[in-house]
């Protein structure tokens, strides 16, 4: 099978596990894809922690998961030298900590103090952990998916909007509608019920030169002037809003940064060959353009007086801005 074949055969599987979600799927291929990391913020139980473990277990992966919390120390993400004693050939050794890994689940990310944040933040940008002045590289293929609970604010460290400028994406998930509760309830049924028993040969994993197969096909995907042109257009209507609407402009503090045209250029590409095509579209950008952007844009006092959120805001801006 080929790049997109194999992507989609990951994304049907996760499809199985993850009931009423298929944005988060989606999502997360997406940002796999884009060689990205991900912030998900959604309610407890809502299946986050699921969709990143399907993703693992169906693609040749190691995962690993953290735990943050407040006592959480840099070390215990990035690893740390480990004394080998006077008589060893080389007094310390480096031991790897959990985010040396394929797929990186931080879970509650906004529970941890500060410093530990900047280092998973660090790995994330950089791709790389230093320690003990010794530089060492995290696996070609890599992604974190950190979490965070829009609830319980109580003891919690939330990320400066700075530092969310990292994540490629930032999507809210919410409750499942009626009847995709009932299919999860049904599934977890099965799954309790089917636990001990023998395995019903499950498929092989998906390998990795799938994805960077499909990274280079998306490296390919043609973006016209045009297309070009209505992205930047996009993002200066939130850096120069006076230009396109008063309320606009009353409603935005700070803008969004380069990153955000970026993540716009290559979430659509990506999205545009998901969907089998090799030329962007006005609908692609569309479609991202939230979750690209949604932790770029810093709101005023008056957007959150009026409880104009930063999904309002951008639904104002693709309304202000036509395409070219």
């Amino acid at each position: 099978m080929n790049a997109r074949e194999a992507v989609l055969d990951l994304k049907a599987r996760m499809a199985q596990s993850i009931i009423g979600q298929e944005q988060v799927v989606e999502r997360l291929l997406l940002t796999l894809l884009c060689n990205g990391n991900v912030l998900v913020e959604g309610l407890p139980g809502l299946a986050k922690t699921r969709a990143v473990k399907a993703l693992a277990k169906n693609l040749e992966t190691d995962f690993s998961r953290i735990q943050f919390t407040p006592d959480l120390l840099p070390s215990d993400i990035t690893g740390s030298e480990m004394y080998l004693g006077e008589g060893s050939e080389e007094r310390f050794s480096f031991l790897p900590g959990p985010i040396f890994a394929n797929i990186v689940l931080a879970d509650e990310v906004n529970r941890a103090p500060a410093k530990v944040q900047a280092a998973l933040l660090e790995a994330m940008e950089e791709r790389t952990i230093s320690v003990a002045r010794q530089t060492h590289k995290l696996p070609p293929l890599f992604m974190v998916m950190a979490t965070q609970n829009p609830i319980e604010q109580e003891g919690t460290y939330p990320l400066p909007e700075a530092q969310m400028d990292r994540f490629l994406m930032h999507v809210y998930i919410s409750y499942p509608d009626d009847a995709a509760e009932k299919e999860v309830i049904r599934l977890v049924r099965g799954e309790t019920a089917a636990a001990g028993k023998p395995g019903g040969g499950a498929s092989a994993p998906i390998p990795q030169s799938a994805i960077f197969e499909a990274r280079d096909e998306i490296a390919a995907v043609q973006i016209s002037e045009p297309m070009e042109d209505y992205i930047v257009a996009l993002v200066a209507s939130t850096r120069r809003p006076a230009e396109f609407s008063e309320d606009l402009a009353k409603y935005i503090q700070v803008g969004v940064s380069p990153r955000g045209s970026l993540a716009l250029d290559k979430v659509s590409r990506a999205q545009a060959w998901l969907q089998g095509r090799d030329q962007v579209t006005p609908d692609d950008i569309r479609a991202v353009i939230n979750d690209c952007l949604r932790h770029r844009i810093i709101p005023s006092f008056e957007a959150q007086a009026d409880g104009v959120t930063t999904d309002d805001i951008i639904a104002m801006v693709v309304k202000l801005v036509a395409v070219a």
